[in-house]
């Protein structure tokens, strides 16, 4: 009789699969969330900071999926990597997507204490790679340096991810197709979410395939430089954090399906999600509706602010650019009533150093008074129509002006 009834249930059934609630959210919250919650999303269950902790460090992989530029979340990153440090030490790894393969020589350097941060933003092309605040990451790889941690590249290099997408890999030349990974390029959960975020009039067809191709090259990329490293004899026995973008972990779909397939492995996905975005920073939301997918984005999220960092609010106000043979800083135009033209620096000026460190390239002054504070004063030496000036600046608090330094 059962048998009959399931059967007739079966018949009854619409032609299409009846899915009970929200795949994504199966079991909501009765209450609205508030920032510092965390919750299991596959439960339901509200947990403490420690309790998430004690899960997440219990698996051989963990990913942390951020928002690039919110404080909050690279906090979240720093308190896992200290979870895992405090139960795991001497077995434990970095991966992080901010790095590509290259740049694995200038990561390890790092460790072993053999740079300061200085060198390393220089030797690693920190701005030319990744072009953020190296404040969202500084706790993140000091904490790395402290404890003798090793960091992992995980992302291809840029010339090629941008060869991948104008050029299918199979018709790359031989130096750039030995460093494609293996490609899955049918996953339809990623053709969907790139197709949303890049699909837009401006695009056609053959655009949003380049564009998945691209997408995909990363993501195998960063699943292969995981997977190998947790493999080989660097890796046995370690566990290892992996910090990327939402995009890249979240439903999982992206690098941890793609580091399975090569390397099985426990893992847990934490993520994200930002309560009340200021008005200040709607613009840097995504105007894209992306799909609904048939499974969680996390097995735990966290409910956080959209931060900003700390703003010094300390400028030279100066337009520059690289004298001829890399002998200093041509001073292009001095901001009015900055703490430069307050120093008494004219355009034309060639800067040469400050504090005694030598201004060999923008870089150089961008670094060196991204280190001061509003009172703080330096001395910048300048050459001006053959004559070699001292020149003391007091860096007053002003208000940030773009393309100023």
């Amino acid at each position: 009789m059962a048998a009959l009834c399931l059967s007739a249930l079966t018949a009854c059934a619409p032609a299409g699969r009846q899915v009970m609630g929200d795949p994504q959210d199966p079991y909501p919250l009765a209450e609205p969330p508030r920032i510092g919650q965390i919750v299991h999303l596959p439960t339901g269950t509200l947990v403490s900071p420690a309790q998430m902790l004690a899960v997440a460090t219990d698996a051989r992989i963990v990913y942390v999926g951020e928002t690039h530029d919110n404080p909050a979340s690279h906090r979240l990153e720093l308190q896992v990597l200290q979870a895992l440090a405090g139960r795991h030490p001497g077995r434990l790894a970095l991966g992080m997507e901010m790095f590509a393969r290259s740049q694995q020589p200038a990561l390890d350097r790092w460790v072993a204490g053999e740079l300061d941060e200085k060198a390393f933003l220089k030797e690693s092309r920190w701005f030319e790679n990744w072009n953020m605040d190296f404040a969202y990451y500084r706790d993140l790889l000091n904490l790395a340096r402290e404890r003798r941690i090793p960091v992992i590249a995980l992302d291809a290099e840029k010339s090629l991810v941008k060869a991948v997408r104008s050029t299918a890999p199979e018709q790359l030349g031989p130096a750039e197709r030995a460093q494609v990974p293996e490609l899955d390029l049918t996953d339809p959960y990623q053709r969907g979410l790139v197709t949303a975020i890049f699909g837009d009039h401006s695009h056609g067809a053959l655009a949003i395939d380049g564009f998945i191709r691209a997408q995909t090259l990363r993501d195998e990329t960063m699943a292969e430089s995981a997977a190998r490293y947790l493999a080989g004899p660097d890796g046995k026995d370690k566990h290892l954090l992996v910090v990327a973008g939402g995009d890249h972990v979240s439903n999982g779909f992206g690098i941890p399906r793609r580091v399975f397939r090569r390397f099985p492995a426990s893992s847990v996905i934490i993520g994200g999600k930002e309560l009340d975005i200021p008005p200040d920073k709607q613009d840097r939301l995504m105007n894209v509706t992306i799909p609904d997918f048939p499974m969680v984005p996390y097995d735990f999220l966290v409910y956080q602010a959209y931060e900003d960092l700390p703003e010094t609010g300390v400028r030279l106000g100066v337009m520059i650019e690289p004298a001829p043979g890399g002998r200093g800083l041509v001073v292009k135009g001095v901001l009015p009533g900055s703490n430069a033209e307050r120093a008494g620096l004219h355009q034309g000026d060639l800067l040469l150093s400050l504090d005694g460190e030598p201004l060999a390239g923008n870089f150089d002054l961008t670094y060196a008074v991204q280190q001061k504070r509003p009172g703080d004063r330096g001395v910048v030496q300048a050459e001006r129509q053959g004559t070699v000036l001292k020149l003391e600046i007091v860096f007053l608090a002003q208000q940030k002006e773009h393309g100023k330094r």
